[in-house]
């Protein structure tokens, strides 16, 4: 006899600074995940809109706002646009291996590098190895980090120019936290290639969705996601595909030249919010 899976209790964080709108005020639900269930608990949350940080599972719970959309890209129905395809040829020689969630020195040096170029005031660009270690090794769910390596004429692995920390779930993959060198010469689009890679991983095993975690309409950081078609999002009423002329009009938004509007967030937490610390449950 099997026993019980026990519901899970949820708890709420105090108001905080929301990190992508300023002026507004975030609040967090979440809950812990432990146990042999883990995996089944993560799916079924993820599927409602929770995302994982760590051994924790958590998605947003604002007073007055619901600004923060989860979406995911439909990956067995994903057609590249002629920028994606260009990104696609132009890192297709990169190596890319599924890693066990173990952290390396090599990781998070090109973490550093890439949050000293890309959010270097925010709550990331403080962690030391130790806490990378924690984001990556402290998973309770089938996860790995999936490497990106320049390719070599001996067969010995390349420089690493981009990794993704990923969870594997029963219906697609969810990207918990990529970076990439910001700098490499020749490489570009590379962040873009990580995801296109995943979708494309995730159509080759048959897996329907790549979640891509919180679209905040209003805050410029978070819309490139908007990118890749066809996208769905979390309502009120369930997942629900984005209108095609809608998500044109968001794409060539988020494809304009950015202009610093007075108010943004400088001091932001990087991509949606890692990492995610919460008190003791």
């Amino acid at each position: 006899m099997t026993a019980p899976i026990r519901f899970p209790r949820f708890f709420v964080t105090s108001p905080a600074p929301c990190p992508y709108l300023p002026g507004r005020q975030e609040r967090k639900v979440f809950t812990e995940l432990k146990g042999e269930h883990s995996d089944q608990l993560n799916e079924a949350l993820g599927r409602i809109g929770f995302r994982r940080s760590q051994t924790v599972a958590y998605r947003p719970s604002c007073l007055d706002c619901q600004a923060c959309v989860s979406v995911r890209v439909v990956a067995g129905e994903f057609k590249p646009s002629s920028t994606q395809r260009r990104d696609i040829r132009r890192n297709s020689d990169l190596v890319v291996t599924e890693c066990r969630p173990w952290a390396t020195d090599e990781q998070f040096d090109l973490l550093a590098k890439y949050l000293s170029v890309r959010h270097p005031d925010g709550g990331m660009s403080a962690m030391d190895e130790l806490d990378y270690a924690d984001m990556i090794e402290h998973t309770p769910v089938t996860s790995n980090v999936v490497e990106y390596r320049e390719p070599t004429a001996d067969g010995s692995p390349g420089k690493l120019v981009g990794a993704c920390l990923t969870d594997r779930q029963g219906d697609g993959l969810s990207m918990i936290y990529s970076f990439y060198d910001p700098d490499h010469e020749g490489r570009a689009g590379l962040g873009n290639f990580i995801i296109l890679d995943h979708i494309l991983r995730a159509a080759a095993d048959k897996l329907p969705y790549v979640y891509l975690g919180y679209w905040v309409e209003g805050s410029p950081r978070m819309q490139y996601k908007v990118r890749y078609r066809p996208l769905e999002r979390l309502a009120r009423d369930g997942w629900q595909r984005m209108d095609s002329d809608e998500q044109s009009k968001l794409i060539a938004e988020a494809t304009a030249p950015r202009q610093k509007k007075a108010g943004t967030v400088e001091a932001a937490r990087g991509k949606d919010g890692q990492p995610v610390k919460f008190p003791a449950s």
